[in-house]
């Protein structure tokens, strides 16, 4: 199940960001194919796509010659990184001066310094 999970999405995600969705198109060729075939009965598979392909025509069925496989194409995923050239990254020297301020923790309230203290010692079992 897993095996076709994974291919299922693999499938999925390389239809929708290749060329490989124009694999989806061949049903539209095989059809073309046979009404060019029914028209001329001598034409060849290799003529067929040699006139599509090759040296495509602006004919009477130009919208059906273009819904074929491979000849329009689409960007289907675009992602793109700019930098700003003009960004500069400068590092300055700053001079802080800082205010020493003693603050006694252990007097507070807030502070206890058992339970602190307790965290960092292994666990105690009581053995009875």
């Amino acid at each position: 199940m897993k095996k076709l999970i994974s291919i299922l999405l693999l499938s999925l995600y390389l239809v929708s960001t290749t060329e490989l969705y124009q694999l989806l198109k061949l049903p539209v060729l095989i059809e073309h194919y046979i009404e060019h075939k029914n028209l001329s009965p001598e034409m060849s598979l290799t003529a067929f796509l040699k006139v599509h392909y090759d040296h495509p025509v602006k004919d009477n069925d130009y919208e059906t010659d273009q819904k074929l496989p491979f000849v329009s194409h689409a960007s289907l995923l675009s992602v793109v990184f700019t930098v700003n050239p003009s960004l500069d990254f400068y590092v300055k020297e700053k001079v802080y001066h800082t205010l020493e301020i003693k603050k006694t923790f252990y007097k507070s309230v807030l502070y206890n310094k058992e339970i602190v203290n307790s965290i960092w010692e292994p666990p105690r079992f009581h053995q009875s």
